[in-house]
């Protein structure tokens, strides 16, 4: 188990977001529709499983490269593959100035690896292998699987609570129709509720991939030298918060918009701080070891 908790402190997130879901359900016709949301949210998932890497690549408008083309990115990701007993992925290039990274695909057989020209730039081999380590360990713990099912249910969640907002949806007689102020505080509350669930999940992801990252390098120090760098670079040149970028966003390495652009409940990413620290930890233990 990790140091941190960080997949118990998962699962309970989803435990959350579930009861969310079901109180909904609960308020509406005592859940006699919850089954065509739940339907809903299967489908919407789903897609955005299925066709994750297609999605975040096109954000990024990436292109795939050759090993030509970007010798040591391929040289550092078919280290740590074969390290890890996987597959080799799919490596793109973005051309943004932007320094990030992400690992997308539905497992390590359908998995892309994507940095950012800015990146490329910016780190040095040691600090770049770092963050590769990272992108790979989310493919590896089947996070674009988790990040999914999240997106999925607190859309359904927010779905719904839009079709609350017209309550004569739902109505039947008056014995059958839902507290009115319990429906309106419902679709004012949960979709609030499950973005920041979401966020939550999203953020116990990253510190899963730090550390699970830093362990397959085994350098935590090049990691955290490498989110120092990135916490500037993002800083000096963010992305506009364009829908399909956002929609990738929680994907990526660093937080790839200006800091006032969001708040840190709603971020998708832990503090730099913390996760520097962690790693930084992280190196001391095996240090004393």
């Amino acid at each position: 188990m990790h140091r941190h908790f960080n997949g118990l402190k998962t699962a309970l997130l989803f435990g959350a977001i579930f009861a969310v879901l079901l109180g909904m359900g609960s308020v509406i016709g005592g859940g006699r529709y919850l089954w065509l949301f739940a339907l809903f949210g299967l489908v919407s998932t789903f897609y955005g499983y299925w066709n994750s890497d297609k999605l975040a690549i096109r954000a990024m408008r990436a292109r795939p490269v050759s090993e030509a083309e970007a010798p040591g990115m391929y040289a550092i990701v078919r280290e740590l593959s074969m390290r890890a007993g996987q597959p080799m992925p799919r490596l793109f290039v973005s051309p943004t100035q932007a320094p990030n990274a992400f690992a997308t695909g539905r497992n390590p057989n359908h998995a892309a690896v994507c940095c950012t020209e800015g990146i490329l730039r910016l780190l040095d081999e040691r600090e770049l292998r770092g963050v590769l380590g990272h992108e790979l360990m989310h493919v590896y713990n089947r996070d674009i699987l988790t990040s999914s099912v999240a997106a999925g249910l607190a859309g359904v969640i927010t779905s719904v609570a839009q079709m609350l907002m017209f309550a004569n949806i739902f109505s039947g007689s008056d014995e059958d129709r839902p507290n009115p102020i319990a429906m309106i505080a419902m679709s004012l509350l949960a979709p609030l509720a499950a973005g920041l669930i979401q966020m939550a999940i999203s953020r116990t992801r990253e510190y899963d991939a730090d550390e699970d990252g830093a362990a397959l390098t085994g350098d935590p120090l090049a990691l955290a030298s490498a989110l120092r760098k990135l916490e500037r670079g993002t800083a000096s040149a963010p992305l506009a918060p364009e829908p399909q970028v956002v929609n990738a966003a929680h994907m990526m390495i660093a937080n790839p918009f200006r800091a006032g652009d969001v708040s840190r409940l709603f971020s998708t990413h832990p503090p730099m701080a913390d996760r520097i620290a962690r790693l930084e930890g992280m190196a001391g233990r095996h240090l004393m070891g």
